[in-house]
């Protein structure tokens, strides 16, 4: 067998704060670009293979939290490499086990361009299957979370909704969130820059303050 035969698809896995890589893919909804989803957060998440047990309770717990996702501006977009007629016959045999229907696309990636864009891809184990893998792209088409999961665990889907609206709340406050946050905790507020901004801080009773560098406040 040749040298090129044997070369695996470039992999490289996108950064936090890069441009999610372009793609069109035909998925169970007809054909899908990154761009359809501009002005709106997508979760893009990819499962090893159709009619497998954890993936299947997957997609049942994505269906469960897409009203939700809904609600907050944001679409869900499943992948792996199976065939368009696979996830088909998938998401109908999912319907009639659980009698829940799946509403948001799958992406049939039988050419892995993007899984290979996404680094979703294991080919040091067995590159004919993805992994579990979780994008979070926000609004402007900027991946700004990362989480990938083993092939015998699956996904924690309240985390998923957390770290969106965790996002979510970073972007409309310019705050960060402590470990654990939780709608309605206090959030944490940037740092002073200027000796200054340290002495207002001292200031301020509307501020919790642990030490200088760290501070929360609420936002209700």
């Amino acid at each position: 067998m040749s040298e090129e035969m044997n070369q695996q698809p470039e992999i490289r896995i996108p950064r936090v704060g890069e441009k999610a890589p372009h793609f069109e893919a035909l998925t169970t909804q007809g054909m899908k670009r990154l761009e359809d989803y501009q002005g709106k957060y997508l979760v893009l998440f990819s499962h090893p293979a159709d009619f497998t047990p954890v993936c299947t309770t997957e997609f049942v717990a994505f269906q469960a939290i897409y009203p939700q996702l809904r609600e907050l501006n944001t679409e869900l977009l499943g992948l792996s490499i199976d065939s368009n007629q696979s996830h088909l016959a998938w998401v109908n045999n999912i319907e009639e086990n659980f009698n829940i229907k799946i509403e948001f696309p799958v992406i049939a990636d039988l050419n892995k361009d993007v899984a290979s864009k996404y680094g979703m891809l294991t080919p040091e184990h067995n590159s004919t299957e993805t992994n579990r893998a979780v994008f979070v792209i926000d609004d402007k088409g900027i991946v700004r979370g990362i989480i990938y999961y083993p092939l015998q665990t699956g996904r924690n889907m309240d985390e998923i909704v957390r770290l969106i609206k965790a996002l979510q709340t970073t972007d409309e406050h310019k705050v960060s969130t402590p470990a654990n946050w939780e709608p309605g905790d206090k959030v944490i507020v940037p740092p002073p820059s200027t000796q200054k901004e340290l002495e207002e801080r001292k200031k301020d009773d509307s501020l919790e303050m642990i030490d200088w560098y760290l501070a929360k406040k609420s936002l209700d």
